[in-house]
């Protein structure tokens, strides 16, 4: 394989160990792994090929012998973490309930990896693991009679709609709670005023604050009514 096709290859399709200089003495694996373990610690930023190599007691260039870029590692680290969500979940038959399901545990995977919510999105950043992933969530989706395309959307949506929540919670301290909670209370102290009517009617139905189930029971219900509008248009 020359360089152009090499670099236009994704890392997975190519030979695990590079033909050239001297015998490789790690693995994708021990990379990967090390990547992680420096990410989760210090954030993406931190797992730098410099830094993997450091870790692995190793020279910078000797990586390429496993990689081409950084863009590989990154693409090694997010399949890695992708196997950690649980596919062996049984399905129940309801696409809305088995996808929201999928997306809670995609968010704790998040949560543990903060990381990840950095990571560029890309359409087409599919491993071994991902693809074991999209199959799933396809399968959960397969008593829906929308085109494939739609339905590759839908997952793609989800995805985003994961990221987004797991970075609001992860960006979350004691004192954006206390800022919540005032501009709650705020707000509720304005809507009796009977100058904003319709904030008035929104605020009489409750608003979830401080409590720690809150921001999972918010993802669950947004997920919920995204998901049944895009896969049941018809459902009141």
């Amino acid at each position: 394989m020359d360089d152009l096709a090499r670099e236009h290859t994704m890392v997975w399709a190519r030979p695990e160990r590079g033909a050239r200089g001297p015998a490789a003495v790690h693995s994708r694996a021990e990379l990967t792994a090390a990547a992680i373990g420096l990410a989760d610690r210090s954030g993406l930023a931190a797992a730098s090929m410099r830094q993997v190599a450091k870790a692995l007691g190793t020279g910078q260039a000797s990586l390429y012998r496993y990689v081409s870029s950084r863009d590989d590692l990154i693409d090694l680290m997010t399949d890695a973490v992708t196997g950690e969500v649980d596919l062996d979940v049984p399905l129940t038959g309801d696409p809305v309930e088995d996808v929201v399901a999928l997306a809670s545990r995609t968010k704790a995977v998040h949560l543990r990896h903060p990381w990840l919510v950095d990571v560029s999105p890309e359409p087409l950043r599919l491993g071994p693991r991902g693809l074991d992933y999209l199959e799933y969530a396809l399968r959960a989706l397969a008593p829906v009679p929308l085109p494939g395309r739609i339905k590759l959307e839908t997952v793609a949506l989800m995805n985003a709609l994961v990221t987004q929540f797991a970075r609001t919670e992860l960006g979350s301290s004691r004192e954006d709670a206390d800022r919540r909670a005032g501009q709650i209370a705020y707000l509720r102290e304005a809507a009796t005023r009977r100058t904003h009517p319709h904030v008035a009617a929104a605020m009489a139905e409750g608003v979830e604050a401080g409590s720690p189930q809150a921001p999972q029971a918010m993802f669950e219900r947004t997920m919920r009514r995204v998901l049944t509008g895009l896969i049941r248009p018809d459902s009141p």
